[in-house]
């Protein structure tokens, strides 16, 4: 009963925690929102695409593209993961502070339990289950 209320932890379990935050994050993230603008009719969904940013429907359409498919493979690897972070954080940041921040916490909800995973991401970094983390040795 101690154990389960106790503050330690060992290097192992904030590693595999890493792991465990990254696979989430990025499985979901291609999963549910790249996979299927990927796959979609890149002319037709990007008439219908947000411009929050003033460069385009296309333009805004292929940077989110590029960070919920591309960035979010790199991050399930663990591969340049901070770098891979910086699209993944800014397209959760434009779609909290852009798009749904009058729509009320429904719509708002998840890209900001996105956008805060990947700020601990940022911050603790990939973990040693990573090829950053065993380039690192």
């Amino acid at each position: 009963m101690k154990k389960l209320f106790s503050t330690s932890f060992s290097d192992n379990a904030v590693h595999f925690s890493m792991l465990g935050l990254r696979l989430a994050l990025g499985i979901f993230m291609i999963l549910n929102h790249g996979w299927p603008k990927l796959m979609m009719n890149f002319a037709h969904l990007a008439q219908k695409f947000n411009d929050p940013l003033g460069v385009g429907k296309s333009a805004s359409l292929g940077m989110a593209v590029f960070a919920e498919v591309f960035c979010s493979v790199f991050l399930i690897l663990g591969l340049f993961t901070r770098l891979a972070l910086v699209p993944l954080l800014i397209l959760t940041a434009v779609i909290v502070f852009r798009i749904h921040l009058h729509d009320g916490s429904g719509k708002l909800e998840l890209p900001v339990f996105y956008l805060v995973g990947y700020l601990v991401l940022m911050f603790c970094g990939p973990g040693r289950v990573s090829i950053d983390g065993m380039i690192g040795k």
